[in-house]
């Protein structure tokens, strides 16, 4: 308990340090797009608007998604991630639709660059300290199988290569003095915005749609099963389903008929402890019958 307890904090920690680069990273590219004028600049700043109020939504869901089961919400609170990562699609999505509207006004009336190399040079350092921070979330988010720190990593990485082309854009505009670089590149942001934004929330529908766990770790589940079922005869009807970092795996365990219920149980409990030790962060129902409830598919234990 007191592990989990830790490992929650961290994350949470994590969370707010997504806000905390987030304001500095924005305030760093908004300052790139008032020395320049550039629209592609003030897309990339828009963007990295995004990013802020994500990384707020996100400290609120993993903080709420933290809570212990209680009896209003008995399977835990952990599905709240995955309101996080709509709410960053749907920002990802309006920010997107803003950049081609600013970036339609700039191709009708095109503005001059000013300052473009200082400009540039802070978009660049901020892109480096976006980098940084998603690969600490990526890492983060895998290990503690946490969907919505995973989220907003990958956007961050998407962020870091919307910046890059950016800047490769605008250095070609100011080199060749062809000022419609810089709205096309607007746009062409925007569409890139739009793309992740649709990948952040196909992830979140899999998870409130009950989405089962990929194929090849219920092949590693139905492993660990017949390793620590002996005893048993088969275990069938393996279902599995996700909800944010907790993993819920529930069978029917068939025994033979004239086993004692405690023998029984223990089998059961040996199961639980290699899922547990299997899968982390895992809910296992194991619901057990008499041989006569034997469908022979499944798990045929040897």
């Amino acid at each position: 308990m007191a592990a989990n307890h830790s490992k929650q904090q961290t994350t949470t920690m994590l969370a707010a340090g997504s806000v905390c680069v987030g304001v500095v990273v924005l305030a760093l590219k908004f300052g790139a797009w008032y020395v320049t004028g550039s629209v592609a600049l003030y897309s990339d700043a828009l963007e990295s608007l995004v990013n802020v109020a994500a990384g707020v939504v996100l400290f609120i869901a993993i903080w709420y998604g933290g809570r212990p089961a209680d009896s209003n919400h008995p399977y835990g609170h952990d599905k709240a991630e995955y309101f996080s990562v709509v709410l960053e699609g749907v920002f990802i999505v309006l920010a997107a639709l803003a950049i081609i509207r600013e970036a339609y006004l700039d191709l009708r009336l095109p503005v001059t660059i000013a300052q473009p190399w200082f400009g540039l040079g802070i978009a660049l350092f901020a892109s480096v300290l976006n980098g940084v921070w998603g690969y600490v979330l990526v890492r983060e988010g895998g290990r503690r199988r946490s969907p919505a720190l995973t989220a907003d990593g990958v956007h961050l990485y998407t962020d870091v290569a919307t910046t890059a082309g950016v800047i490769v854009g605008l250095v070609l505009a100011v080199a060749t003095g062809w000022t419609v670089l810089d709205p096309i590149l607007a746009i062409i942001v925007a569409v890139n915005i739009l793309w992740a934004g649709w990948r952040v929330i196909r992830v979140s529908i899999g998870g409130l749609m009950d989405e089962a766990v990929p194929p090849e770790m219920l092949d590693h589940i139905r492993g660990v099963i017949a390793d620590n079922a002996h005893g048993a005869l088969e275990a069938h009807d393996i279902r599995t389903r996700q909800a944010g970092r907790r993993t819920f795996i529930e069978f029917h365990l068939v025994v033979p008929g004239t086993m004692p219920v405690s023998q029984s149980h223990a089998i059961c409990d040996r199961i639980e402890r290699g899922l547990r030790s299997a899968v982390p962060d895992s809910s296992i129902t194991i619901h057990v019958e008499p041989e006569d409830k034997a469908k022979h598919t499944g798990v045929v234990v040897v």
